[in-house]
Parts: structure tokens; C-alpha cells; sequence
């Protein structure tokens, strides 16, 4: 096996490990990706990037071209089935703290896919598909990977390796750092349908959470579609649960019977909250799914791991180029999985508690605090902080490691 010595190797062409390389190179820093995979995910996945994500992604040039894949949504909208529409939030509301005021709605397939069109031709900048990473040992000095590439085995050397190989990352496993937390009971039906929701419902906004103690819904507007998300009891099979007569008994709880919705796709997933016990591990990193898994009430697990990894690079940088002590990636995991525990983790399990509520009184905070957003600019200027994530970067960047409280 021939060794090969790189500044930075990357594990996984994700949207955060693709969003890493690209920012790297962007420093003049040469970076390897190794991808375990033949070709670029073509699963859809996450698919709501954030205001504050899109101006991440313009400051790299690659904002355009997904707007212009996407679908925009300026308004996000709460219900409830027993009260109707409590509120709608305009992002017009925070334009004065993003370049870009409003959801996007576009598959991560379409990111990635961006991103490598526009680095394939950078001298800087080298892809290796079908390189499934098998093991990683590191020492005071270097990273050392074996990994499995067209039956072959090879082994890769780098200063410094990020782990942006998802869930079941082997960057993390390799190297014993714990993924705390747990798996929900029940698991997420995701139905794409043609259904025309906008007819249907005057008034509905392009992303729209509708509480339910019975079964919650949540409608996401794609482009030509909708995806509709429910719950599904934990006692109900897999099978059970994707078969025809359930998604159509699914689809039917919120479309009329004399309406015709078809099916286009169907998901069924389980639903996880957990995040790794550390972020750094001497020369290695994780970022994203890696890092932290999470339900995707509030679109947070793609954008957290896009912010994860260019809070990272933003560091990493001026490391490798010599204008910055190492001592400041310590902050990295102080920033970042901070936040993750606090606002990711918190706003994600909180959404789901808050649309699932049975007890009334649950349900009636809920209403109130909604409604009390929607009638009081500053009070809604708050909740659009929040869900757009702007409140957990400005928490990320007031963290260090010289002091470990805000500056």
C-alpha cells in the first residue's frame, strides 16, 4: 500500500463536507475528498437552506445557481387543528441581518452537484469516488486513513482530517468519540404529492406546521410539489406503514376525497437526537450528521453542518497558512457543540413536543406564544432569529476557550 500526504482530507462529499473543501480551497489550501460512494447522493433529504446559510453560500459564489434551482419561501406559518392559522412570520422582518430574507427550497443533491461544477477544474481540488473509509489512526504529527478503493487497499496521510461522513461516520467510530442521546419511538412518513396546496388552503405559507395531538402534520412547498410529513406510531410496522392503504389513509387526513393526490414518493425514517461526545479529536474533526443528528422539525440539521463546517475551515485556514496559533481550533468543538446542544437540539425537540402536545395546557402556551409573536413585531422578529439560526451563530461566536463564557 502506497502512502499519499495531503494538507486536508475530507471524509464525505455531503453538502458540509462539498461546503468545507470548497472554502478551504478558497484559501488556497489543497484538499482531498473521499467520497464512499460511486457518484453524488442523488437522494433528496434535506432540503430547506436558511437565510443566514444562504449568505454562507454566496459569500462562496454558490448561492445563485441554487436560488435559481429552489423555490423560495419568504413566510413560515403555525396552525393548529383546533384553532386554524395562529401565525404567519414574514423573514422581510430580519432583512436588515441577511442578505437573503426567506427559506430556500431545493434538494441538498442540487448543492453538492453546484458545488463540485465549480471546483472539478480547480488545481487545488481532487475527488475520489468508491473510497470507502476503513480506519483512522493519528499521531502528534499526521492522520493516517486505510480505506478499500476498487477492491484495492490504499492508505491516505494528511495534517488534518474532517469527518462529514454522515451518521454512521467512521471517523467518529474509528476513534471511540461517543454519539450521546437517543431514537425516538415513532418514525416520520414523508409523502411528495402534486396536491395543490395553495388552492386548497388560501393563505398557506411554502413551509407550515400544524399541530395535532392525534397526528401533526407538517407542509413543505418543493418545487412542483409538496412534502408532507406525519408521524407514525411506533407500534405500526415498517411494512405496515408504507403500504398503499396507509399513505393514502395518510394523505386523506388533510386532503378531501373528491380531490384527487397522488403519490409521487414515499419516506419512512427513523428519528434520532444525538451528538457526538466531542468535535475535535487531536488532527480530526466531525461536522454535520457526523457530529449531531437531530428531527428535522425547523430544517436545522443540514444548516447546523453547513455552519459547522465553515466555522471550522473559517479556523483551519489560518492555521495551515501560518497566521493563526492551533490553539485556536479549540474553539471549534466549544462553539459548536455548544450551540448544537443548546439551540439544535433544544428547537428541534422542542418543535416536535409543541405540534404533539396532549396536555391542554401544552396546547394553550403554544397558542399563545404564537399568536403573541404574530401581534408583536419585536416579539416575532425574536422567533424569526431564532428559527433562521441567526440567534445560535451569534451564541457560537461569543464562545472561547480562553474563557468559556461570552465575550
Amino acid at each position: 500500500m502506497s502512502a499519499v500526504t495531503h494538507p486536508v482530507i475530507i471524509a464525505g462529499a455531503g453538502p458540509v463536507g462539498m461546503v468545507a473543501a470548497a472554502d478551504l480551497v478558497r484559501q488556497n489550501i489543497p484538499v482531498l475528498v473521499l467520497e464512499k460512494n460511486e457518484a453524488l447522493s442523488t437522494e433528496s433529504r434535506a432540503s430547506t437552506f436558511h437565510p443566514p446559510t444562504l449568505d454562507m453560500l454566496d459569500d462562496l459564489g454558490f448561492a445563485k445557481d441554487l436560488i435559481a434551482q429552489g423555490l423560495k419561501a419568504p413566510t413560515v406559518q403555525y396552525s393548529s387543528s383546533a384553532d386554524g392559522v395562529l401565525g404567519t412570520f414574514d423573514f422581510g422582518a430580519i432583512s436588515d441581518l441577511v442578505r437573503h430574507p426567506f427559506r430556500l427550497q431545493a434538494e441538498q443533491f442540487k448543492l453538492t452537484r453546484i458545488i463540485l461544477e465549480g471546483l472539478k477544474d480547480h488545481p487545488l481540488f481532487s475527488i475520489v469516488f468508491g473510497c470507502e473509509v476503513k480506519s483512522i489512526t493519528q499521531t502528534d504529527d499526521a492522520v493516517t486513513l486505510t480505506a478499500t478503493v476498487g477492491g484495492e487497499d490504499k492508505t491516505y496521510q494528511c495534517a488534518w482530517l474532517i469527518g462529514a461522513d454522515g451518521a454512521n461516520s467512521i471517523v467518529r467510530r474509528s476513534q471511540d468519540m461517543g454519539f450521546e442521546g437517543f431514537t425516538w419511538p415513532e418514525r416520520f412518513l414523508v409523502m411528495t404529492t402534486p396536491v395543490d396546496f395553495t388552492a386548497l388552503r388560501p393563505g398557506v405559507s411554502s413551509v407550515s406546521y400544524v399541530a395535532d395531538p392525534e397526528r401533526w402534520y407538517f407542509l413543505l412547498r418543493i418545487l412542483g410539489a409538496w412534502r408532507v410529513m406525519m408521524p407514525v406510531p411506533a407500534e405500526m410496522s415498517d411494512q405496515q406503514a408504507l403500504s398503499e392503504a396507509y399513505v393514502t389513509s395518510s394523505i386523506r387526513r388533510i386532503v378531501p376525497a373528491d380531490i384527487e393526490a397522488p403519490i409521487l414518493h414515499t419516506t419512512l425514517y427513523r428519528v434520532h437526537q444525538r451528538v457526538a461526545a466531542n468535535f475535535q479529536k487531536g488532527r480530526s474533526f466531525l461536522a454535520g450528521d457526523a457530529a449531531h443528528i437531530n428531527n428535522p422539525l425547523g430544517g436545522m440539521g443540514m444548516n447546523g453542518g453547513i455552519h459547522d463546517a465553515l466555522n471550522l475551515t473559517a479556523k483551519l485556514g489560518p492555521v495551515i497558512n501560518g497566521k493563526a496559533d492551533a490553539s485556536i481550533l479549540a474553539d471549534y468543538d466549544l462553539q459548536r457543540r455548544t450551540v448544537t446542544m443548546q439551540a439544535i437540539q433544544g428547537d428541534t425537540i422542542r418543535n416536535k413536543k409543541n405540534l404533539e402536545a396532549k396536555d391542554e395546557a401544552d396546547r394553550v402556551r403554544f397558542r399563545d406564544d404564537i399568536r403573541a409573536a404574530a401581534a408583536d413585531p419585536e416579539k416575532g422578529r425574536a422567533l424569526l432569529r431564532r428559527i433562521a439560526m441567526l440567534d445560535s451563530l451569534d451564541r457560537a461566536a461569543a464562545l472561547h476557550v480562553d474563557s468559556n463564557t461570552s465575550q
